[in-house]
């Protein structure tokens, strides 16, 4: 049956998607950012959900496992490169601070994997600890529970997560370079304090219109702060919704830095731009630091992650002894995999992080896509700027293609698209626990190579089923 043209069905999925215009936030959730509607969440069967359940918490005890040897590196009880790849081209300061006894043991409360759906399985392109996407996919759950029950994380789950790491109110501290995001992040913040307001006693028609300010004799609040003149509050946590090598560009930092040192305030996710380097999976499959990670992540969980963290190698420029090879490239010299074919190619550079083309799609490149003369050009590029801009080879592993329907603006009506999908499931650290709170499903045409959120792109909560 064609589903676009049974009446029935086109009537429900219309329903639904006035529904969902109905419910969007007058303020938007995404500055200058668009998307392609769409009637139905994206299924995912009960087997794989219960994968990403399980997911949450190993990627919490890799992020763990990756602050522990960072800190043991400095301690010259783990080899003092891996310290020095990770702190390659950071100031001096922002070290200094990141090594500070008072948020030795902090970690990022969100973690948010990117997940590339393959034919075989999934990969993890990588890890977020500075996420987007947060009251987007809180909104996408509110609206399509109003129709769907088996939405991952409910319609509340998402809220109930954030809540966790700012439990006693506090400020999302946004800066000018994350401006993209302040409409979803001021969502959040709004519903957060509609709820603290009725649990405080106020009538639910009044929470509506509730302020921060208003609700701060009462209960808790939160609120979106601009990070170039934020001024920390003592005992009041902060968000930290903006990238560390921005820091620059942000009077004033020093003070929300000072109050964090002495323990005045919180930051979450916490200074330490080590544990923000893409860097980390090609950590993870140096054979040095095997036993490690398999003491440190256990057996299970050492074997689990290597199914799904695609192999990457750092492109250091260092010379290798004559007899020695780059592992499963097999050359000697980073300047020879210039001479490689198209189709050997199918690799993946990456500019690791600490610079305004490490987050987003800005700093990668696929090879096979390149022409020879820019592939070359990349490559002398990425080796000459290693000691202060590090970059990572990285397995391209191909998406699977799905169908899925969308509303067409242009010509007004049902369509489906042919595309492939990078799930983002949300995970909150909350105790001891690690919980899935929801997933968002980008389907972005199946010719884009790089999948994430475009004018072209699809994005809907995921369901179970």
């Amino acid at each position: 049956m064609n589903v676009e043209r049974c009446p029935k069905m086109v009537a429900v999925a219309e329903n639904r998607l006035q529904l969902i215009r109905a419910a969007f936030p007058k303020e938007g959730l995404f500055a200058e950012k668009e998307w392609l509607l769409s009637p139905d969440p994206f299924p995912i069967d009960k087997k794989f959900r219960v994968e990403l359940e399980h997911l949450g918490h190993r990627l919490f005890v890799f992020q763990r496992a990756c602050n522990q040897l960072y800190q043991l590196s400095v301690k010259d009880k783990q080899p003092a490169w891996i310290a020095q790849y990770l702190d390659a081209g950071k100031p001096k300061e922002l070290i200094e601070f990141s090594r500070r006894k008072e948020i030795r043991d902090d970690l990022p409360r969100v973690i948010r994997p990117d997940l590339i759906l393959t034919e075989n399985g999934y990969i993890i392109a990588e890890i977020d600890s500075v996420p987007g996407g947060i009251g987007l996919t809180g909104w996408l759950n509110q609206t399509y529970s109003q129709f769907d029950d088996e939405i991952i994380g409910g319609a509340d789950g998402m809220l109930d997560g954030f809540r966790t790491v700012l439990p006693n109110g506090g400020d999302i501290v946004l800066s000018r370079e994350s401006a993209t995001y302040r409409p979803e992040m001021e969502w959040i913040a709004a519903r957060l304090n509609q709820r603290e307001a009725v649990a405080v006693g106020v009538d639910s028609g009044s929470a509506r219109n509730f302020t921060p300010a208003g609700i701060t004799d009462h209960g808790y609040s939160w609120r979106v702060v601009p990070a170039e003149n934020y001024e920390p509050q003592n005992g009041r946590g902060v968000y930290r919704f903006f990238e560390l090598f921005d820091l620059p560009n942000i009077p004033g930092i020093e003070r929300t830095l000072g109050a964090n040192a002495e323990g005045r305030i919180s930051i979450t996710p916490p200074i330490k731009p080590y544990i923000e380097e893409k860097m980390w999976f090609a950590l993870f499959w140096l054979q040095p630091l095997r036993e490690f990670w398999r003491r440190e992540l256990g057996e299970k969980y050492f074997i689990k992650l290597q199914e799904v963290i695609p192999y990457s190698w750092l492109l250091d420029p260092t010379p290798l002894p004559q007899h020695a090879v780059i592992p499963r490239l097999e050359i000697h010299d980073w300047r020879e995999a210039v001479k490689f074919s198209q189709k050997d190619r199918d690799l993946l550079l990456k500019v690791s992080g600490f610079s305004p083309l490490g987050w987003g799609s800005r700093g990668i490149a696929l090879g096979s896509d390149l022409p020879h003369a820019e592939w070359e050009k990349r490559i002398e590029n990425a080796l000459a700027t290693f000691e202060s801009s590090p970059t990572i080879l990285q397995r391209f592993h191909k998406g699977q293609q799905f169908e899925h329907r969308y509303w067409d603006p242009d010509s007004g009506e049902l369509k489906t698209m042919k595309g492939r999908v990078r799930l983002c499931p949300y995970y909150f650290v909350e105790g001891d626990r690690v919980k899935l709170r929801g997933a968002l499903a980008t389907i972005a045409p199946a010719d884009k190579k790089f999948l994430h959120g475009m004018s072209e792109a699809i994005l809907v909560p995921s369901r179970t089923g």
